[in-house]
């Protein structure tokens, strides 16, 4: 009966017996997936979703003690359905990528920004501001560093270059022309100065925010950067 059986099923009769003695081994092997599945589990949701074979091997290894091929963890992780979630690319480091904004040139204000002059030294940075239902709003502006006046302003819906551009464009509208023979444009959080090219030193490698530098290398392309410190 066995063997004819065994003919239906395309099988042999001694492949049969081997997997009829072997049940033992399978049942065994299950636990034992389960258990890795537990454990792997608890180190994947502790990171989030965020760890893939890779990272999830190592950290067995370095926390668990237990050592584990990554092809285990792979099969493992395709019976389960755990999927690591893949990081966005960031825009604005795209962004800065694209236009080359983080090349600075050297540190000329040195954390002098009240020159004692008017209209030498202009602070610049984007506030958040939120306002109704969880909204936000942009106000970007620009501050004279001797006499604290805001010199111009521009208030947006979206973070975009078009902000600092018109704020700029409504700062070269108020000096009309009456630029001071060395000024400093200074960007407070993105740690960049503005100075025009005969005061600039060779560029050294700095961290530059692409929505204020790309808009003011278009208004002001006499210009060029140095870093704050």
């Amino acid at each position: 009966m066995t063997r004819y059986l065994c003919e239906l099923a395309a099988v042999s009769p001694s492949g049969y017996y081997r997997w009829l003695t072997a049940e033992l081994d399978r049942q065994l092997r299950v636990a034992a997936d389960e258990r890795d599945i537990d454990l792997i589990k608890r180190h994947f949701y502790e990171l989030r979703g965020k760890a893939g074979a890779l990272v999830i091997k190592m950290r067995l290894e370095q926390i668990s003690g237990v050592v584990m091929n990554h092809k285990k963890i792979r099969r493992l992780m395709r019976k389960t359905g755990l999927v690591a979630a893949i990081r966005q690319a960031n825009p604005y480091r795209k962004m800065a990528k694209a236009t080359q904004e983080h090349q600075t040139c050297p540190n000329l204000l040195k954390r002098q920004f009240s020159q004692g002059e008017p209209e030498k030294v202009f602070l610049t940075d984007i506030t958040y501001l939120r306002y109704g239902n969880g909204q936000w709003a942009y106000l970007s502006c620009v501050k004279d560093g001797a006499t604290r006046q805001i010199l111009a302003e521009c208030v947006a819906a979206t973070l975009e270059v078009s902000l600092v551009e018109r704020t700029l464009n409504r700062l070269l509208e108020r000096l009309d022309g009456n630029i001071h023979p060395k000024p400093f444009f200074t960007l407070i959080k993105a740690c960049t100065t503005l100075t025009r090219k005969r005061d600039c030193k060779s560029p050294r490698q700095a961290s530059g925010n692409p929505c204020h530098e790309g808009a003011i290398a278009g208004i002001m392309p006499q210009w060029n950067r140095s870093s704050v410190i």
